[in-house]
This record gives structure tokens, sequence and C-alpha cells, in this order.
């Protein structure tokens, strides 16, 4: 098992609320039980073939994917039938308890994170968080601190082996 709960240094302010370190069982379990997640993926993963397949990987697990920034070129081609939205659009889309998804089947629970930067997914989950009921999941490799539950930070290797471990758990 991989442990992602340790080193939860945070680079930038936070509030009273921190994510609580989780570990990838965990996380995978929680999103198997989830009865609307969305996987929101950022341009880190275009060029890192690893991190694609495992983004595929999730989604094959019946996980709708909102790609962001130039994310989608990546995932495209990947027969996941992933929809293209700006983040910090969707931030404001998640907080309307009216909206109906990029699918239009109902609002979402779960949101998971993965492939962004830290600072600009900071924003998003701060408004997430303060706004929203929503659970949102950083699997990112670096602590997210304003995520409901988050990945501590990570080496590169290790973050694939609990990606690995998450996706045996969904």
């Amino acid at each position: 098992m991989v442990d992602t709960t340790k080193n939860t240094l945070i680079y930038s302010t936070y509030g009273r609320k921190m994510a609580k370190p989780v570990n990838p069982n965990v996380a995978g379990k929680m999103l198997s039980k989830a009865k609307r997640p969305l996987l929101v993926v950022g341009s880190e993963i275009v060029d890192n073939e690893q991190l694609i397949e495992k983004v595929v990987a999730i989604a094959k697990k019946g996980i709708p994917v909102a790609a962001t920034g130039h994310s989608i070129t990546a995932l495209v081609n990947k027969d996941i039938g992933a929809k293209y939205i700006n983040v910090h659009s969707l931030g404001h889309f998640l907080g309307d308890k009216k909206w109906t998804g990029l699918d239009g089947q109902g609002p979402y629970d779960t949101v998971i994170f993965i492939g962004h930067k830290k600072y600009y997914l900071d924003q998003v989950l701060s408004g997430i968080k303060n706004f929203t009921d929503l659970k949102s999941v950083a699997i990112e490799r670096h602590y997210m601190q304003n995520a409901t539950l988050s990945f501590g930070n990570l080496k590169p290797e290790v973050h694939l082996e609990a990606l690995d471990e998450l996706i045996e758990n969904i």
C-alpha cells in the first residue's frame, strides 16, 4: 500500500478547514460509492503518457471526464467521451445547484482533480470548499489544502503507484 498521507506541507495560505490526507485505497472506495462523480483533468497530463493512461483507466471505470486547459488534446481520441470546459467556469457551475452537469444528467456529488497547476486549482478548490456541499478529492502529485481529501506531496513514481492503487479500488 502506498502511503500518500505524509508530507502535507503547504505552499500558500489556508483557511480554517484543511484537506484530510487520504490513501489511494480509501479514495478509490469512496469514488466507487459516489453517485455522480466527475473527473476533472488538467493540462499537466499532456506530455506524460503514464498520466494519460491513468486518466483513461479511471474514466473507463464509469467516471465522466471534464478536460480543462489543453488536456482535451491528449484525451480526444481515447474513447472516453471527455468534454472540454474551462476550470474556473467549471468551478462556477459546480456552485449552481440547478446545473445539470456536462451531460445533462444532474449535479455532481464528488469531483476528482488530476493534472492541474497548483495555483490554478487552489482557487477553484477554495470556491468549492466555501460555497458548495461537494466532496473534492485531489489525486494530484501535490497536497491541495482546499480539497476535502488530498494526496500528500509525492515523487512522480510514487504518484503513479498511488494512482494504480486508486484505480484498483474504484
